[in-house]
């Protein structure tokens, strides 16, 4: 029988995993380990239909979060094998997670892991990202073109995409199922979920990034003044639009998010111009490909002297991890409680 890792090793990868960026800060996501493998299902309770109605960022949102598990699992010294959608009777597993011991831990797999405690979605504006040109050319390279096809937009593509914020936002405006959603996640604190006020925007900041979703203000004073915002933007496409492909699509985001992370640059994922046709649209004429854009990457540099931010709630792990006790007699659960 195959060496396992420990039910603590398991523990950690899947809190790790727990700090993947989600729509709202929702985390879709409940694993399982039933002493062999890891088995990964979506929450659909957890999911937004009237900002969502597909469950595409859903599925995106997992597939992040599935990512950031291997991340973290290969630097502890085991390799991962994935299978997608082993169940076809449940659409909610959406993958299996075996593992065998690693016969190398590299440098960068203990750095990408690293990075996940570190990256955290910044709304405010970007000084351009350093040494930009130099890393660039990594992107193509760390992902996988079955997974995602990512594109570096152009400076001059900034008006088009300034364009299709305001339209998103012309178009939800009046949306009353999608502001209901947006003040339960964001218009109030949660104790583990949604988007606190310190992860959110002034209007006068808001109106200084030109692609951003509008969420609810917090009345403070404005932070970044000397900054005109000059991200770079990471447009990361798709291979298709079969749920597989979505959740790999998630995967190669996770890559992306914590190598940027690595070379100390800031992001935020952008998610609201895929969310209607007209801004889609806008965004897909951008890339001249046939395949939907999924999700843009705001990066860029911050100020060193800006505080570390304190960390966005998460679900307890609890709530998030199942340790199967009939797979693994006496394993203790999360919580501590024998199972």
């Amino acid at each position: 029988m195959s060496p396992l890792p420990s039910s603590e090793t398991i523990e950690q990868a899947v809190r790790l995993a727990g700090r993947a960026p989600s729509l709202h800060n929702s985390q879709p996501w409940r694993w399982v380990f039933d002493g062999e493998a890891l088995h990964l299902f979506s929450v659909r309770a957890r999911m937004l239909p009237a900002t969502d109605h597909s469950g595409r960022q859903m599925l995106i949102s997992c597939g992040i979060a599935l990512g950031h598990l291997r991340a973290a699992l290969a630097a502890t010294g085991w390799q991962t094998h994935v299978t997608y959608f082993p169940n076809p009777t449940r659409h909610d597993q959406l993958a299996t997670v075996t593992l065998e011991p690693a016969r190398i831990v590299t440098d960068a797999d203990r750095d990408r892991a690293a990075a996940i405690t570190v990256r955290y979605t910044d709304r405010l504006p970007f000084s351009a990202p350093a040494e930009w040109r130099e890393f660039e050319p990594v992107l193509p390279v760390i992902v996988d073109p079955f997974d995602a096809v990512i594109t570096v937009l152009p400076p001059e593509a900034r008006t088009e995409l300034a364009r299709a914020s305001r339209m998103t936002a012309a178009v939800r405006r009046y949306d009353s199922g999608y502001q209901a959603e947006l003040q339960w996640w964001a218009g109030h604190s949660l104790a583990a979920e949604g988007i606190p006020p310190s992860a959110r925007v002034t209007p006068d900041e808001r109106q200084r990034v030109d692609l951003s979703r509008v969420l609810p203000a917090v009345d403070d004073e404005p932070r970044r003044t000397e900054i005109k915002d000059d991200e770079s933007v990471v447009l990361v496409v798709s291979s298709g639009s079969s749920f597989t492909e979505l959740l790999r699509c998630g995967e190669a985001l996770s890559t992306i998010l914590l190598e940027c992370t690595v070379a100390g640059y800031a992001t935020c994922p952008i998610s609201h111009v895929t969310e209607v046709p007209q801004s889609r649209s806008v965004i897909q004429g951008l890339t001249g490909r046939a395949e939907q854009p999924q999700v843009l990457i705001r990066v860029g540099t911050v100020p060193a002297s800006d505080r570390q931010p304190t960390h966005t709630p998460r679900l307890p792990l609890t709530q998030i991890l199942d340790i199967s006790a009939a797979a693994t007699p006496g394993v203790r659960t999360p919580s501590g409680d024998p199972r």
